[in-house]
């Protein structure tokens, strides 16, 4: 990318930019929902698609001007019922939270019932939390984990439906790490006379080639982002069945979004395309290969694996068993100094705020991207056992960083 004329015309974000550049070339990125796109994703992305307004959607447009944005739009929706077998598919939202506050608001009223997991079990914002404008509109009742395991608990969840009548579940998580059983799901939820929003926002990549339990077939609306798993631009992605299409395109636009990314949508149909081809699968049972190895060495160093592993490409770590002083925070904070990139996350039987938690969560989506494997992942766990041990002696946190250095050279990124 050429960024002689940014340099020239803004030097203080040509900087931002550069040093956010090499920070991505020398930490661990080991933050569950990040990952790097491919050059040809950041291009299309980067690209004149960004000048066009295009209200509307591909051949119903608002604006003159939009038989080139259609043929992007179409391929990226073209491109997604295949990698999907989806029924209907809205590549406009702008994240995964727009996509599901779209899909409230076609199906519900304010007031309407949901059945959700919370986000101290492992949910999302988006799922009903009271700060959030899906717990500020609708009832919320949470459904939990299996005490002793901290698996979904399907048991509580029929018990709740059957009493509460909701309108919809949702199912989905964001540090959650065993596969869902969303033909369970959809059969309580049918059974019971509510509909089923599945949100595989981490899991996408993995569902779309076969190495998770699809909900498409089971389930009435489904959402993504498209850059965690799927490693596209940053976005979100509507799925439903064909009889729901038009409510769902209307409430995308006009009602919740204006005009279209269009240039993000380009990066988008690029990632699908990019998933579509054998070599994806590849790098997804890496992904999942790699957070089992993590996992099981953290295991190994007398770690509490949240659910004592994982299915998926994540794993929440509770320090409190190795570490009772140690918050989430901390650790977050410790492993960023020796250029580990982390994020704090509550843990099911949390006794701190989500401003401190007790744990971490780590995911390897982007060390994957990056080329690491098994081997790698043993390394990784040996140095964050050894700062999380080592909280405050800098020469240990020099120690590690010069090892992570060594270790992001030798799997270097293509920008």
């Amino acid at each position: 990318m050429n960024t002689k004329r940014l340099q020239e015309t803004d030097v203080e974000i040509f900087n931002a930019i550069a040093m956010e550049k090499i920070r991505q070339n020398e930490h661990l990125e080991l933050i569950a929902s990040e990952n790097f796109v491919s050059p040809a994703v950041m291009e299309a992305v980067g690209s004149v698609l960004t000048n066009k307004y295009a209200e509307g959607y591909p051949k119903r447009r608002y604006y003159g001007g939009c038989e080139h944005i259609d043929a992007v739009e179409q391929l990226a929706i073209d491109r997604a019922r295949q990698l999907f077998g989806a029924e209907h598919v809205n590549v406009q939202p702008h994240s995964g939270s727009q996509a599901n506050a779209a899909v409230y608001a076609a199906v519900l009223r304010p007031g309407d019932k949901i059945l959700t997991l919370s986000i101290e079990n492992g949910g999302h914002l988006t799922h009903g939390h009271p700060k959030n404008s899906s717990g500020m509109l609708y009832d919320v009742v949470h459904y939990g984990l299996v005490n002793g395991t901290d698996r979904i608990d399907y048991d509580q969840m029929r018990d709740l439906a059957e009493r509460e009548h909701p309108r919809l579940i949702t199912i989905g998580a964001s540090a959650y790490s065993r596969a869902i059983d969303f033909e369970l799901v959809a059969e309580i939820a049918h059974s019971n006379g509510a509909m089923v929003l599945a949100d595989i926002a981490h899991i996408a990549g993995l569902v779309a080639v076969g190495l998770h339990g699809s909900p498409v077939p089971h389930c009435e609306f489904v959402t993504t982002t498209t850059h965690k798993t799927l490693r596209g631009p940053r976005g979100g992605m509507i799925m439903c069945k064909e009889k729901f299409a038009q409510i769902i395109d209307a409430s995308v636009f006009p009602g919740t979004q204006g005009g279209p990314l269009e240039h993000v949508i380009a990066g988008k149909a690029v990632c699908f395309l990019e998933a579509l081809r054998p070599e994806f699968k590849q790098y997804q049972a890496q992904i999942i290969g790699n957070a089992a190895a993590l996992a099981g060495a953290m295991l190994a160093r007398g770690y509490h694996v949240v659910t004592g592993g994982t299915d998926n490409h994540l794993m929440l770590i509770d320090l409190r068993t190795v570490h009772g002083n140690v918050t989430g925070k901390d650790a977050q904070v410790a492993l960023e100094r020796a250029n580990v990139t982390t994020n704090k996350n509550t843990v099911p039987h949390e006794t701190r705020s989500p401003f401190l938690a007790s744990g971490i969560r780590l995911g390897t989506p982007a060390v994957t991207t990056r080329g690491m494997r098994e081997k790698e992942m043993l390394k990784i766990a040996d140095l964050i056992a050894m700062i999380l041990s080592h909280m405050d002696d800098e020469s240990v946190a020099e120690d590690v960083r010069k090892e992570v250095l060594r270790l992001c050279a030798e799997f270097p990124l293509p920008y």
